[in-house]
């Protein structure tokens, strides 16, 4: 006759138990990670939706630094704004065919710039080409916003 052994072996329900419970924790973690980064996202799409602050003078200063930077480089062009298409009024529907009036869709800290660079940068001869730079799922995403010279 044989005899049981001193090891208590778990049943196969216990183990399904240990198992959904492991995948519950992680489903709770994604879903969290997932609300932090909404939260980011909407406090980033807050910031931008808003006046900057910064005075022209202010603002030129900083396109300079990062142009200077670009052509240290060697470089003729550089983006200097990428942003959330919901930043547009048709989420950049607009941007992405290359309609006429196009910018008229910009808000925010994108139109800020778009203005800067019509106002100060364009007589320059700066040429500023904005364009949807992701399609994640094959829907138009964020938008560059390239400055370029030469």
């Amino acid at each position: 006759m044989a005899t049981q052994p001193d090891v208590k072996l778990p049943s196969a329900k216990d183990y399904m138990q240990k198992i959904a419970l492991a995948e519950a924790e992680e489903a709770s973690k994604e879903a969290r990670l997932r609300a932090e980064a909404d939260a980011e996202k909407k406090a980033l799409l807050d910031q931008l939706s808003k006046p900057s602050g910064l005075s022209d003078e202010e603002a030129i200063a900083r396109a300079v630094k990062i142009i200077e930077r670009a052509v240290n480089n060697h470089l003729t062009e550089v983006q200097v704004h990428r942003f959330p298409n919901q930043l547009c009024t048709d989420r950049g529907r607009a941007i992405n065919q290359q309609e006429p009036g196009w910018e008229k869709t910009l808000t925010g800290v994108p139109r800020e710039i778009y203005v800067l660079w019509e106002k100060y940068f364009r007589s320059r001869g700066y040429k500023l080409r904005v364009q949807i730079v992701d399609f994640p799922g094959g829907m138009p995403g964020d938008v560059g916003m390239t400055l370029s010279w030469g």
